[in-house]
């Protein structure tokens, strides 16, 4: 997987119970994903179509330091799904624990918002990908 962004969590994102308000993880996860799927496919026209199932398995605390991957899981001829993870970061020991992970879709679009095909050599770079 490859690094796309990287967070620190401040005490304006916590919610209750003194953890990362969910709503905040969702909303770096489809930014770090959208800014990924545009670098993939050469364009910033990208929007979000779906986000799949996210489970959150570890809670992040203020000052917490959170990298978030991703890796492109299919293409298709309009839209790209990415695998992502958002992971806790330990400045002292240099490990990282997963917190979450989901699957996000995006699709290319042109400026009257209407899907239109990923470049037809894009498309071909990940052909191979599972289906």
């Amino acid at each position: 997987m490859d690094l796309v962004s990287s967070q620190i969590c401040k005490t304006g994102d916590i919610g209750i119970y003194n953890n990362l308000f969910g709503g905040k993880l969702l909303a770096w996860l489809d930014e770090a994903g959208g800014t990924y799927s545009a670098s993939v496919c050469c364009t910033p026209y990208m929007i979000t179509l779906k986000m799949d199932e996210v489970v959150f398995k570890k809670p992040v605390k203020v000052n917490d330091h959170i990298r978030i991957y991703g890796e492109v899981n299919r293409m298709g001829n309009s839209s790209l799904t990415i695998n992502l993870e958002a992971r806790r970061f330990n400045f002292s020991s240099h490990k990282e624990e997963l917190v979450c992970s989901t699957t996000i879709t995006f699709v290319r679009i042109d400026e009257y918002g209407q899907a239109v095909p990923i470049a037809e050599e894009i498309r071909n770079k990940y052909k191979n990908l599972k289906k």
